[in-house]
């Protein structure tokens, strides 16, 4: 690991190809695209107009089904860089949320999906790999697939909520 110089040197670098601006552009219109796909076809999720887009470790945006608003709880569908895949998380409104949800999860050793090991310095209460290596050339298909697993995630969640009242 080089020094904060070196790394701003080979920054500076990297930038004066241009490629990382154009592809994390084209990254950042799609995750926009992808928002507005599910606030357009799926409104009873009802997508927040909010995109978290991190620095350059995740970009994110959430979704608030009726069902999990109501517990202060959102899905998140999230880009994660560094692996270079789409996750979809369930995750709180805030700390104390997401400790008591966590806890349910854990306590009731549920494990159709990976529940974190623990809320300290975490952002989820469960997580799932939606799309381990995109295909960014077929942008639709891509689509497809982060949707359906999205769906299907959300049903296993308010399935699991069905089942462990609280």
């Amino acid at each position: 690991m080089g020094t904060f110089h070196e790394d701003m040197l080979e920054y500076r670098k990297q930038l004066e190809k241009g490629t990382i601006q154009k592809a994390y552009k084209g990254l950042m219109e799609y995750m926009m695209d992808l928002r507005t796909h599910f606030k357009n076809k799926h409104p009873d999720h009802s997508a927040s107009g909010v995109m978290y887009l991190g620095y350059m470790d995740m970009t994110y945006f959430p979704l608030f089904p009726e069902s999990l608003k109501k517990r202060s709880l959102k899905i998140a569908i999230v880009f994660i860089h560094e692996a270079f895949r789409f996750e979809v998380w369930l995750s709180g409104a805030n700390k104390q949320v997401q400790a008591k949800y966590w806890k349910l999860f854990k306590e009731s050793n549920w494990n159709k999906y990976h529940v974190v090991e623990t809320t300290k310095g975490a952002d989820s209460i469960v997580e799932y790999v939606l799309v381990d290596a995109p295909d960014f050339n077929d942008l639709e298909a891509l689509t497809k697939q982060i949707e359906s697993g999205t769906l299907k995630f959300i049903k296993d969640i308010e399935s699991f909520f069905s089942k462990h009242q609280n």
